[in-house]
């Protein structure tokens, strides 16, 4: 199952991991990267934990996939 996004909505969202990691569970997107060219349109976002305020970077279309990620805090 997948979910649909709007990629320029992402920002702030909340994001909860389905097989968390180091007690990273809850994260947020606190950056949209933005390529060069912007007619090519957003292709990674930013998601910092909110346990360990660790960051990392990954395609947006990775959190459409419901075996990894559900929108939200749970």
């Amino acid at each position: 199952m997948t979910v649909r996004l709007n990629p320029r909505k992402l920002l702030l969202s909340k994001w909860t991991a389905v097989q968390p990691r180091n007690k990273e569970k809850h994260f947020i997107v606190v950056r949209l990267i933005e390529p060069e060219d912007p007619a090519q349109g957003i292709r990674e976002v930013e998601l910092e934990a909110v346990y360990s305020r660790h960051s990392r970077i990954i395609a947006w279309q990775t959190l459409t996939d419901t075996a990894v990620w559900r929108q939200g805090w749970h």
